[in-house]
């Protein structure tokens, strides 16, 4: 298991430098083709989807707010029948500005509109969120991919912990939890992708 999470780390780390030495960044290779950036809007535009492994992915920047470092955050899901089939939503990946790693969220159901699974069953579509793609950016891709592989152990515990924050919701709406507007995210971890790569000895 380590040995797999220091690969990811690896690839991570590997993923990064080599946008450094372009003057770039996952954030920045992103928004790239990008004319303007609007908060809410989706980037790329249609999504990144892998047909072979039902990985997909869009990035986008939220409002800036007081005290929050975080530009946006790419969405990650698997869609296991293709690109025909249900979605399901994996996790949320923030970074700041300059395209680092910040934090890991869930969210409810309404924030993303996926096919809703439980969370034992998201959990086993994980290994799924592989892409092997070069659009836009192999580098992002791999990089996303790296980021849920080193830190599948956290995921799950953050979806979990989704479920649980779910079952416990009382909407003061009539609206069932996870249609409550209210309640956006459900979990999240702060995270330092150097420090855990070091603590893997990477």
């Amino acid at each position: 298991m380590d040995q797999a999470r220091s690969e990811a780390a690896r690839q991570a780390l590997f993923c990064e430098q080599v946008l450094a030495k372009s003057g770039s960044n996952v954030l920045l290779e992103t928004l790239r083709e990008a004319q303007s950036v609007s908060v809410w809007e989706h980037f790329p535009s249609g999504d990144v989807f892998d047909p072979e492994t039902g990985a997909q992915w869009y990035y986008h920047s939220h409002p800036p707010q007081e005290g929050l470092s975080e530009h946006g955050h790419f969405h990650c899901f698997v869609r296991p029948e293709g690109a025909n089939g249900p979605i399901h939503h994996i996790v949320a990946i923030g970074v700041d500005a300059y395209g680092k790693l910040v934090r890991l969220f869930t969210v409810n159901q309404w924030v993303v509109a996926d096919q809703w699974l439980d969370a034992e069953a998201t959990i086993a579509l994980m290994p799924r969120f592989d892409l092997h793609f070069a659009r836009p950016s192999y580098l992002v891709n791999r990089w996303l991919a790296a980021v849920v592989a080193l830190y599948a152990k956290d995921i799950t515990t953050l979806i979990r912990e989704r479920d649980k924050v779910l079952a416990a919701h009382a909407p003061e709406s009539d609206a069932p939890a996870r249609e409550d507007r209210a309640l956006e995210v459900t979990s999240e971890l702060g995270v330092d992708l150097r420090q855990m790569a070091a603590s893997l000895g990477v």
